[in-house]
């Protein structure tokens, strides 16, 4: 049976000593150390200087940054913050998406980050993100899958997603948008 997010975190933890030969708390320790203040650099610096694999490094860096929803109080509160200001005029499109990802089945995870949503399955298949003031970015894996219009590579957007659709108001989670979602929930 597939693990939640927080149980193949806890899992991860148990056997971090084990597999990388430190504690996550001596990892921690080290990854403050590196002068990296972005996830991005965290992950980098574990895999490169330190020989971790992609899921340590991810899930140190989360831990050090205190960015996983695990790490914050009131998990609940981390899309609040999101769409907090002005942005939120998106929430709307955002409870669109949400709805959209619950019809696809009983196992759809959702489950909030600091600055984005993952929808999970085995793995993630999507990700929804409110990048600007007016946009919603709603990042899709869908391996095989060749960009055309509105579906677009994701490129520098999220490197855990291969695709971007941007959205703007709650309509743009259309036949189309509901369909590629319905793809990557399949192949997850």
């Amino acid at each position: 049976m597939a693990q939640s997010p927080d149980e193949m975190a806890a899992s991860m933890i148990a056997n971090m000593k084990e597999k990388t030969g430190k504690t996550l708390a001596q990892w921690i320790a080290i990854a403050k150390k590196s002068g990296a203040e972005k996830h991005g650099g965290l992950v980098k610096f574990l895999k490169t200087d330190h020989g971790m694999t992609h899921g340590f490094a991810n899930l140190v860096a989360h831990k050090t940054l205190k960015s996983d929803a695990g790490s914050i109080s009131g998990a609940g509160d981390l899309v609040a913050a999101q769409y907090a200001g002005p942005k939120s005029d998106l929430k709307p499109v955002y409870d669109a998406l949400i709805k959209a990802a619950k019809a696809l089945g009983k196992d759809v995870e959702i489950s909030p980050k600091k600055t984005y949503v993952s929808l999970r399955r085995n793995k993630q298949f999507a990700l929804i993100q409110p990048s600007t003031k007016t946009r919603v970015d709603l990042g899709i894996n869908l391996k095989g899958e060749a960009p055309a219009g509105r579906l677009e590579k994701s490129g520098s957007f999220n490197a855990m997603v291969s695709h971007r659709v941007k959205l703007e108001k709650p309509g743009d989670v259309d036949k189309d948008v509901k369909t590629w979602l319905k793809k990557a929930y399949a192949q997850a």
